[in-house]
């Protein structure tokens, strides 16, 4: 519940920072303002899969530690898991990227 008021907490104010933005003039696109968007969104991209890291490595090691002999079922799915983490990230990072230069 904590997490979803906090999730709406900071659209919220999303939003409200948005708003003047919309009655603007649109804005001429420089190397300099897609530049700072692509920075954002890999920097945004690279903080979601750490967080995401950690999640998958601190309830794995929770769980091998409360039931030892599923280990290596527990440690095989990990990797899974992380390996499908990194696959999304790195195509957060190409959509970034693409933005830059095109």
């Amino acid at each position: 519940m904590k997490a979803i008021r906090l999730f709406a907490t900071v659209f919220a104010i999303m939003l409200i920072l948005a708003a003047p933005s919309f009655a603007q003039n649109a804005p001429t696109s420089t190397f300099l303002t897609n530049k700072a968007t692509a920075s954002l969104g890999v920097g945004l991209a690279i903080i979601g899969a750490a967080f995401g890291f950690g999640k998958i490595g601190a309830s794995a090691l929770e769980s091998m530690a409360r039931q030892p002999e599923v280990a290596g079922q527990v440690r095989g799915a990990m990797i899974v898991i992380a390996a499908l983490l990194e696959g999304a990230t790195f195509f957060g990072l190409l959509i970034c990227m693409i933005a830059l230069f095109v």
